[in-house]
């Protein structure tokens, strides 16, 4: 039976597609949430602007993947709801703040979805993650000028290159231990100096977080990751601190002192379990393949390590709460 062009039959999900699909809800769901309060809390005009887009596009993004969930009959996730944000609670983050939790929003979106439409086949499904692709560049690309504009853009290090070629003559080359480390190159300093930002930036939210969170047991984990965090800084900030290569910081990551937050405990470890945690490992494990340096890569090492342990607590402590969502599972056929 031959078929009109747009009219063939879809096929079924793949198990890579069904997976993505319900992680791109669930990341869309959070977001909207959050620029929902960003937007009622910005004082910034032009700022806001940006937001709105971002609101609208993930508002258009969730309305796509209900679309695909119902056609191919699936359950659609709990996600978050109007619960979960407080849109008329006092402002909790400065302007400069918020622009960077944008931002930072937009590095997520980037590792993910290009990953998301390498795994995907099915043309409804690559349209989906091609469009959010092409949108988050965009944004992206206007959320830099905004803050090159206002001069809060945490440049990485600029530093002399020597322009000879040179080829490495021995295994020296990848000593850091005892004395013996050569100067770091280009990939090594681009790396350190992007996890450093990283850092600084999820340390502020995890200071933030401990103060908004209701229960006990969530502040206590929130600052453990703050303290956690000032151990990566401490650490990496050393290697780069020897060989006076400058690492700009934030003069404005900026919270005030409320008595209700915006956010729900839910949402708010949702962020960091996978926003921040996901992201971090990702960021690690690109900085671990291009270090050739043993210190760094030993450093490195035990930064994944320590991380591996804390988010492992923190899907311990949503279970505990009955907070997580089990991913799409095969149905049980031993039964």
């Amino acid at each position: 039976m031959s078929y009109p062009k747009n009219h063939m039959p879809l096929a079924e999900l793949t198990s890579s597609e069904v997976s993505n699909l319900w992680s791109s809800y669930l990341k869309s769901n959070m977001e909207l949430r959050l620029f929902e309060y960003f937007y009622a809390s910005i004082e910034s005009n032009e700022t806001k602007q940006v937001i709105e887009k971002m609101l609208n596009q993930t508002e258009n993004s969730i309305n796509e993947l209900k679309e695909i969930f119902i056609k191919d009959n699936l359950t659609i996730p709990l996600g978050f709801t109007d619960e979960d944000v407080r849109v008329g609670v006092p402002k909790v983050f400065s302007d400069t703040f918020i622009l960077y939790f944008c931002f930072d929003l937009t590095y997520l979106a980037m590792s993910t979805y290009p990953i998301a439409l390498s795994d995907c086949t099915r043309n409804d499904v690559r349209e989906h993650f091609q469009k959010n692709i092409a949108f988050f560049v965009k944004i992206q690309n206007e959320l830099l000028d905004l803050m090159l504009s206002q001069g809060v853009y945490l440049s990485p290090p600029q530093v002399a290159i020597d322009n000879e070629v040179e080829i490495a003559d021995s295994m020296m080359y990848l000593n850091g231990f005892f004395g013996g480390s050569r100067p770091l190159n280009a990939p090594e300093i681009a790396n350190l100096s992007r996890i450093v930002h990283r850092a600084q930036f999820s340390k502020m939210v995890f200071v933030t977080f401990s103060k908004l969170a209701k229960t006990k047991d969530l502040k206590q984990y929130f600052s453990k990751g703050r303290d956690g965090l000032q151990k990566v800084l401490d650490s990496l900030q050393e290697i780069l601190e020897k060989e006076n290569i400058p690492i700009s910081a934030s003069g404005d990551y900026k919270i005030s002192d409320v008595e209700m937050s915006p956010f729900s405990d839910k949402l708010m470890l949702f962020f960091t379990n996978t926003c921040l945690g996901i992201f971090c490992f990702a960021m690690i494990s690109q900085a671990m393949t291009s270090s050739l340096r043993t210190d760094i890569v030993s450093k490195l090492d035990k930064i994944s390590e320590d991380m591996k342990k804390y988010y492992g607590q923190g899907l311990l402590l949503a279970i505990k709460e009955k907070w997580f969502e089990q991913p799409p599972q095969l149905v049980n056929r031993k039964v």
